[in-house]
């Protein structure tokens, strides 16, 4: 019997570790203060723009959506101004996940004007691009509508944001697939080749081998033809990732399937056909296009 729910969560703030993301912010600090990334470096580090002010200057600024969003950022923010100087303070009045009108206050910022500056553009880099995503993705699901079938993200991640990446879905909506290689097995043509050039023996040859290995990783099967599904049903695959299949396709392989294995829907995912994917009785739909065609949402820090 499958079981749907195994086969996907939605990562909170509390689930990521903090020490590669702080890592990100030091790399993100380290390209304005002091040339991180450039072979030749620079001669004095620093904010010179800065420093030209008083030292004693503390300031209080608001953090407001431009436009209409679904805000992600707010849980990290703290971290990035902690970053430049213990004395800013991030008093948030919205949090991750809720969607605001343009003009809506996501917070407010305050400390040594110096600190705020130098921090104000990382800042709102942070928040602009995880805001783009869970933006988007709180519109690919509205376009499902009222429908059991559940949004999922992919590994088309930008390189080493995936945690935060994957965050920001789950705050537009939408489920995390798999994190990463290391907890899922996902076997593709490439793996079943290894196995022999019989491709039904070589699903259940690999599907045995996974088992006797890690019997508690699920494991996935991607076919894009109707006959591999019976060879991703006789290995007895916990789902079967269905390739570009067209609609009757698709209808024609939820049917084959059953409650046999898990059904999941990838490749070629548009928003145009979302409300039509979702009415076919699909466990999972899955596109990386929350990712990775989002766009920076316009936030701005106005004193």
């Amino acid at each position: 019997m499958k079981q749907p729910d195994r086969c996907c969560q939605k990562l909170s703030w509390t689930d990521l570790d903090l020490g590669p993301i702080q890592a990100l912010i030091e790399l993100a600090k380290s390209e304005d203060l002091s040339a991180g990334g450039l072979a030749a470096g620079t001669i004095t580090a620093g904010d010179h723009s800065s420093a030209l002010l008083d030292s004693d200057q503390s300031v209080s600024t608001t953090l407001k959506a431009r436009t209409p969003i679904t805000i992600c950022g707010t849980q990290l923010a703290p971290h990035v101004l902690a970053a430049y100087d213990s004395k800013l303070k991030f008093q948030g009045v919205a949090s991750d996940g809720d969607t605001l009108t343009a003009g809506q206050v996501i917070g407010t910022v305050s400390g040594p004007v110096r600190s705020l500056l130098s921090a104000e553009r990382p800042l709102l880099n942070f928040l602009q691009k995880l805001s783009g995503v869970a933006t988007l993705t709180r519109q690919y699901v509205a376009a499902m509508g009222d429908t059991s079938t559940r949004l999922l993200d992919t590994r088309k991640t930008t390189p080493g944001y995936r945690v935060l990446e994957k965050y920001a879905v789950a705050c537009g909506g939408g489920w995390n697939h798999r994190i990463g290689l290391f907890d899922r097995v996902m076997l593709k043509d490439n793996h079943l080749a290894a196995f022999g050039s019989d491709p039904r023996q070589s699903a259940i040859d690999a599907v045995s081998e996974s088992r006797a290995r890690h019997p508690d990783i699920l494991v996935e099967m991607e076919v894009d033809t109707l006959e591999q599904i019976e060879h991703a049903l006789a290995a007895k695959v916990d789902i079967i990732l269905l390739d570009n299949f067209s609609i009757p396709q698709l209808q024609k392989a939820i049917s084959l399937i059953g409650d046999k294995a898990v059904t999941e829907a990838s490749g070629g995912i548009t928003i145009e056909f979302l409300p039509q994917l979702a009415t076919l009785g699909l466990d999972f739909i899955s596109t990386g296009a929350t990712v990775h065609q989002s766009t920076w949402i316009d936030i701005g820090l106005d004193s």
